[in-house]
């Protein structure tokens, strides 16, 4: 898939709720894809494990780590930090590993601008629907409305950063959309098709309208 010796970074965007976890983990299982496993100072949830899911560090802790430029890219997402490691991503890359991302559009645009020497493909997932996420996000945070409520008001923000991907898939069904996403990582040319934009921004339309 890439042009030399060294690994592709490959990145899953999406708004809150939208399966980009998920997706990570079928193409990481499925293809020996390594996982960038990000720093956050997030409390974990029940079923997430310290050095698998995440680095779970303290908030003085994930600062000390900007302060000496650790981080290839970072952001605050919901009050809590998310960061990736520098020396575990290019140790991984230098070593011929595919790396696949799970962040948002702001860590994307700092991982873009940066103009790295490697192949950066970048993938923005999307809902079927508003009435879907709100349900997913429900079973996710228990019933939390609080939690839903307050991710859905970010949703009509993050979901228009679509744009600045590579490619948009909408994940009405996982296997299908798993097998998109790794077709376009295959492809030669990771260009968008104009076509499936605008069928990508009318769906835009109807999600936030």
């Amino acid at each position: 898939m890439s042009g030399n010796n060294e690994g592709i970074i490959i990145i899953l965007s999406s708004p809150s709720g939208a399966g980009k976890t998920t997706l990570v983990n079928e193409i990481s299982k499925k293809n020996n894809f390594q996982i960038s496993i990000s720093h956050t100072t997030r409390k974990p949830r029940s079923n997430e494990i310290e050095g698998k899911d995440y680095y779970f560090v303290s908030e003085s802790e994930f600062k000390n780590l900007i302060d000496e430029n650790k981080f290839l890219e970072y952001a605050k997402v919901f009050q809590n930090y998310y960061g990736s490691s520098k020396d575990d991503v290019f140790k991984k890359l230098n070593n011929s590993e595919n790396v696949i991302f799970d962040i948002d559009w702001q860590g994307t645009q700092q991982i873009k601008s940066q103009k790295l020497n490697y192949k950066v493909v970048t993938i923005f997932i999307l809902p079927p629907s508003r009435d879907e996420l709100y349900n997913r996000l429900l079973n996710r945070d228990r019933n939390d409305e609080k939690i839903v409520k307050e991710r859905m008001m970010q949703f009509n923000e993050d979901v228009l950063h679509w744009k600045n991907y590579d490619f948009v898939v909408i994940n009405d069904d996982l296997e299908n959309c798993y097998k998109k996403i790794i077709d376009f990582i295959k492809s030669n040319n990771n260009k968008k098709d104009p076509n499936h934009d605008r069928l990508i921004s009318l769906h835009v339309e109807s999600l936030i309208n």
